[in-house]
């Protein structure tokens, strides 16, 4: 890689595969920083035929001698982070890779995933609202927390009197909520602080300072990759809200969420499959609910990493993907599984929409309009042949090279990356 700090963004609706362009990519860098979302998101990174999954931890872990950063934009499930750390083989210290936590990271406590899930239900039991799909990872209560500046962080859960002071306040809060408006049982505060000292315990050693130790790297003359979950169209202010998630999924959450100011970023790299999915609920313009998206399901493996949800499939929506351009400011496209559409009749790309009758290129703000929505198609012949053993562009056949053509051509914005299978070596290099 020629920049020395960039960021890699989601453009789509999530699951583009980020985690694997990303475990490609960090070979090139020095530091690899998550900086926002949770464990609601999942980075599947394939090493030799071995399946990984990270849910927080930065997906360049797997290499040696790099520095992961976990930042303060990041809600910071504790259980789920040290299984993570202890699943990890080799282990970090083996390989000479150094995780740095943020001390500012927002604690996921198991009160925020009790919420979550009795939000979510009442939601799917009411006439009145639509549920949104959440995982139940306890994330928007997390951040609900944060802003409402009630949040325990990863570096009180290091300091008994701290953590008690907060806990306190929190305990009474949530207990006042489930006893008065869904009838649950209390929490109990001391089985919840010693659980918590437990985890601080164990955390203690990676916890640091996430924006000095970016800083100083970048002093040093090193390289580093930030890397975002979920994707745009999830983005709690530029997604198609309220069916998104609660964190800055864009481009310009890096800096807030990784501590680093915009002046310092040479490129935006935005990540799409070839083709569209989305997972939980919300407008989808060109979901396909027949047989075309239940074999883009079953040929791309289609299951949330996280969940294991089966994923709605349909049709890349090019003018999803110019707003990604435009709101992130994309400087290349890594396309990924380019390799499913391989064996299909024909292909379809949708290159505006129909809004009662009016056509439109512009992606709407508002979620009910979207829902509205008719796409309007252009089609392409498809290609028969398999593709996951191309290493070059020219190695592609004519079909796939023309469809990656009118993807650059529409979005103004060459495609420097193409993914043709779940490995790191599965991967075209194009000019990057």
């Amino acid at each position: 890689m020629k920049n020395g700090v960039q960021a890699l963004i989601g453009a789509q609706w999530g699951d583009e595969g980020k985690g694997r362009v990303v475990d490609v990519l960090a070979r090139e860098v020095d530091v690899v920083v998550r900086y926002q979302g949770g464990a609601n998101a999942g980075h599947t990174v394939i090493v030799e035929g071995k399946k990984h999954v990270f849910h927080l931890l930065p997906s360049g872990m797997l290499y040696p001698n790099r520095v992961c950063v976990i930042g303060n934009g990041v809600v910071l499930d504790p259980e789920q982070l040290i299984a993570e750390i202890k699943g990890l083989d080799p282990s970090p210290e083996d390989i000479g890779t150094k995780l740095v936590v943020s001390g500012s990271a927002h604690i996921v406590m198991p009160y925020h995933k009790k919420l979550d899930a009795l939000s979510e239900s009442s939601r799917k039991g009411s006439s009145n609202a639509r549920a949104i799909g959440t995982t139940g990872r306890g994330i928007g209560p997390c951040y609900v927390d944060k802003y409402n500046r009630i949040g325990i962080r990863a570096e009180d859960i290091v300091d008994e009197r701290q953590l008690a002071d907060k806990l306190r306040i929190n305990i009474e809060e949530k207990n006042l909520i489930l006893d008065k408006l869904y009838g649950e049982q209390p929490l109990d505060f001391d089985e919840l602080y010693e659980k918590a000292l437990s985890w601080g315990r164990f955390i203690k050693p990676y916890l640091g300072d996430s924006s000095l130790e970016i800083d100083s790297a970048l002093r040093a003359g090193k390289k580093v990759l930030f890397e975002g979950a979920q994707g745009t169209l999830l983005d709690v202010d530029h997604g198609t809200y309220p069916f998104v998630t609660s964190s800055s999924c864009v481009s310009g959450g890096c800096c807030t969420g990784g501590t680093l100011g915009p002046g310092r970023f040479d490129r935006v790299i935005g990540v799409t499959k070839a083709y569209c999915t989305r997972v939980g609920e919300g407008p989808f313009p060109t979901e396909d609910k027949g047989d075309i998206g239940e074999r883009l399901r079953q040929s791309g493996a289609e299951f949330g990493a996280t969940t294991g949800r089966p994923r709605r499939c349909g049709w890349l929506d090019m003018v999803g993907l110019n707003y990604a351009v435009r709101v992130n400011g994309l400087g290349v496209i890594a396309l990924t599984k380019l390799d499913v559409l391989s064996g299909l009749d024909e292909l379809k790309v949708c290159t505006s929409y129909e809004i009662d009758g009016e056509g439109t290129d512009r992606f709407p703000s508002s979620a009910a309009v979207l829902d509205r929505v008719k796409p309007v198609y252009e089609t392409f012949k498809s290609w028969k042949d398999d593709i996951s053993k191309c290493r070059s562009f020219g190695d592609l056949p004519s079909e796939a090279r023309d469809y990656v053509k009118f993807i650059e051509d529409k979005t103004g914005v060459r495609v420097g990356l193409i993914g043709v299978g779940p490995g790191r070596e599965d991967t075209i290099f194009v000019d990057f």
